[in-house]
């Protein structure tokens, strides 16, 4: 084999599941965890830099990351309506395998949003502020997310013959059947595709840097860093989407993720000028003093203790051997009152 046909193409993996007895562990489900994982650790670093409390995004995300999912899957059954309720190949009863891909990020955005506004009411956190600080790790999560797509042989464009066009294989399972999922792959290639999957990794981990690089220089504030995920994202979702050949529901014959994109696009631009008259970027650990509430000193309740010029025996400075009912006596003129 040549040099340039080493460089015509690279495979896709043999399989997407692996069985460990009974067990099926799928790649896409561990790329979807390692993402989540990602996100909250980085968002956590992210927040605490900004004065927000330790632990406040893993309190959120208790919130945020099952409602994301949940989002998610609707989304991409809302938009994928025939293929588990129609003439597709699959059941309704597949619309519940979410550990077999299937997520649409919209759904996912809108959902988590919710469940993180509950998360932050909780924790005391303004949403925008947390959602500056996760944006970055959000966009890294996506693009963790994307391998699962490759191990699954999903979401790919039209045929290439550029170096790094992505190799599909027939996969079949144990009984024979095709099986792109849960099969095994066998034989040569069928076709050379566009690795879409890998393009919008890639562009997602730049717009993770975009976003990073500019909350750094103009420190961004009231939700502005995570606007710009989203217009960066969508800017690059609106031409990749156009690439992919899977199938997708349709307006005028263009896929419904292009014009949300587009119009979310416009959405997020907006926003991030808008946002900019809001002023300085939020002081969470101001606002995490603000929410302390201290005892003033004049509010104390009085001290009942005997005053100090008594000694722990019960002897005052005033001689040995005398009463307590002497001692008080004597001492009733010195004494303030409580």
């Amino acid at each position: 084999m040549t040099a340039p046909e080493i460089l015509a193409s690279f495979p896709s993996p043999d399989r997407g599941v692996w069985e460990i007895g009974p067990i099926p562990i799928r790649a896409y489900a561990l790329c979807i965890i390692a993402g989540i994982i990602v996100a909250i650790w980085w968002g956590e670093k992210r927040l605490r830099a900004r004065g927000g409390a330790p632990g406040t995004v893993i309190d959120v995300a208790v919130w945020a990351v099952p409602f994301g999912l949940i989002g998610g899957r609707i989304y991409h059954l809302i938009t994928d309506f025939p293929t588990y309720f129609g003439d597709g190949p699959k059941t309704p009863i597949d619309a519940l395998k979410i550990w077999e891909g299937g997520l649409g990020i919209w759904g996912a955005i809108a959902f988590g949003a919710v469940g993180a506004l509950i998360g932050c009411r909780r924790a005391g956190v303004p949403l925008p502020a947390f959602a500056d600080a996760v944006a970055p790790g959000i966009v890294v999560a996506q693009a963790i997310g994307r391998l699962g797509n490759y191990f699954n042989q999903e979401l790919y464009g039209g045929p290439t013959d550029l170096p790094w066009g992505l190799e599909i294989y027939r996969r079949v399972n144990e009984s024979g059947g095709v099986d792109p999922l849960n099969g095994v792959a066998i034989g040569s290639p069928i076709e050379v595709v566009h690795p879409t999957f890998l393009y919008e990794l890639l562009w997602n981990l730049g717009v993770a840097a975009l976003v990073v690089w500019a909350d750094r220089r103009f420190r961004l504030g009231h939700g502005r860093a995570f606007a710009l995920y989203v217009a960066g994202y969508t800017a690059g979702r609106f031409w990749i989407e156009l690439m992919r050949t899977d199938f997708a529901n349709t307006i005028l014959g263009v896929r419904v993720n292009v014009f949300t994109s587009a119009l979310l696009f416009v959405g997020a631009i907006a926003y991030f000028v808008i946002a900019r008259n809001r002023g300085e970027r939020e002081d969470l650990a101001a606002l995490r003093a603000d929410q302390v509430t201290l005892t003033p000193v004049d509010q104390a309740e009085p001290d009942d203790s005997p005053d100090d010029s008594e000694d722990d025996d019960g002897e005052d400075d005033g001689g040995e051997g005398e009463s307590t009912t002497d001692k008080e006596l004597d001492g009733a003129g010195k004494r303030d009152d409580d």
